[in-house]
This record gives structure tokens, sequence and C-alpha cells, in this order.
């Protein structure tokens, strides 16, 4: 756990000393505020939800998950820092968990940064707290989901650019997948076994479920093995490139 801490913390370190960080955090805010209030009229709803706030986070970490993640791997590969990285007396998986958690609690802060949102709806009116409180916990863990994804495909690719595009095209599939239109169009051929397996594979399936206020362990679950996939492959994926 030491070694993690001192990785998180050099990663962490690395994001505010460039613009990086302080772009990301005010696009996200930027985006999230506009989406909630003029897209999906906030104040025309008049009701005291945020739901049109959390309506559109997976569209926001899809644009955005995608350009924190990409820098993870690649850009230690295209420097060379990676060969000091892993010349340090820790092993690989303390590296990858000490810079995901990093780009994660980054994430998380980013997130914290809009609770001014849940005072303005508390001022407002009476929202249902529980229900709010519900969304937060699962857009951080959707987040961590996509930036899990991410950082595996980092790994692959000493370009940052391609690590982008990749992570978002899968990204994209893990959210499309639970739609109408997706699995419509699987229906006339496939298995109805293969059809709901690909909906239970969609981050809007399990994320909507959590808005609602019900917190079922199954949503938790799901986001928890999805992390801990696409870790333990990059995991594989840097003793690869490691023993190459």
């Amino acid at each position: 756990m030491r070694n993690i801490a001192i990785i998180a913390k050099r990663e962490i370190k690395g994001y505010f000393t460039t613009p990086l960080a302080y772009i990301f955090i005010v696009i996200f805010l930027a985006m999230s505020g506009a989406f909630a209030f003029y897209i999906g009229g906030f104040f025309n709803r008049e009701q005291a939800s945020l739901a049109t706030f959390f309506l559109y986070h997976p569209w926001l970490y899809l644009m955005l998950v995608p350009a924190i993640a990409m820098r993870l791997w690649a850009e230690e590969r295209k420097t060379g820092t990676i060969e000091i990285l892993m010349t340090l007396p820790i092993s690989t998986s303390e590296a990858v968990l000490g810079k995901y958690l990093a780009a994660w609690g980054f994430t998380g802060i980013a997130l914290t940064l809009t609770f001014p949102m849940w005072i303005t709806v508390n001022v407002l009116g009476e929202p249902d707290n529980g229900v709010i409180l519900a969304g937060y916990l699962g857009s951080f863990f959707m987040a961590g989901a996509f930036l899990a994804i991410g950082s595996c495909i980092s790994a692959l690719t000493k370009n940052q650019v391609i690590a982008f595009i990749v992570a978002a095209t899968v990204c994209f599939l893990f959210t499309m997948s639970g739609l109408e239109l997706v699995l419509s169009f699987f229906r006339g051929w496939a298995p109805e076994i293969l059809v709901r397996t690909i909906a239970s594979m969609s981050f809007l399936t399990h994320f909507g479920a959590i808005l609602k206020g019900v917190i079922d362990i199954r949503d938790l679950i799901f986001f928890g093995t999805l992390i801990a996939f696409w870790l333990f492959a990059n995991v594989i994926i840097i003793d690869l490139k490691k023993a190459a």
C-alpha cells in the first residue's frame, strides 16, 4: 500500500503541474452545468432534482475521461520513463493501481466540485438527497470503469491520440450496448440470452438503475468487476511489454 500511495501521489502532482488538470476541471464543470441547465431544461422542469445533471454524465465521461487516461502509460512509454518506473522496487500491479487510483481520485475531485449544484437544488426546493447521493456514487463508479478501460488501452501504444480514440470507441460500445436501437439489431437473429448479455454490459443500464435511488449490489458489482478486469489486463500488458 505504501508503494501504491507513493505512485499515486507522484501522479496527482503530475496532473496539477500541467494545464491538463485545470482544463479538464473547467470543461467538466462548464459542460455539466450547461447540459443540466440549458439542454436538460433544469428550470423548466420545476423540480428540485439533479436528474438532468446526472443524465448526461455517461456522455461527458465518454469525451473527457479518455483524455485523462490516454497519458497514463502512453506518455511513460513515449518519454522512456516507463523503464525507470519499472526498475523501482515495486511490482507491476502496484504501479498500475497507483496510477489508476490517482486518475480516479482526480476525477473524483472534479465531480466533488459540482457540489454547489446539490446546494442549489436544496435552496430551491426539497429534493430527495438520498437519490442525489446515489447519483454521485454511481457517477463515481462509472468514471472508474471508463478510466480502467482507458488505462489499459493507454498501455498498448505510445501515441496518446491513438489511445484516446481507441479508449473512447471501446467506452462508446459499452455505453451504447443497452440502447433499444442496438438491441433491436441483435433481436432479429441473435438468441435472447445474447441480447440480454449485451444489454447487461451497458453503462446506461446500470447507471440508470442507480439514478432511481436504489443502489443494487449487482450494479456496483458490475462496475467493480469491469474495473478489476481491465486493470488485470493492464498489468498483463505492462508485463508483456517488459518481457519484450
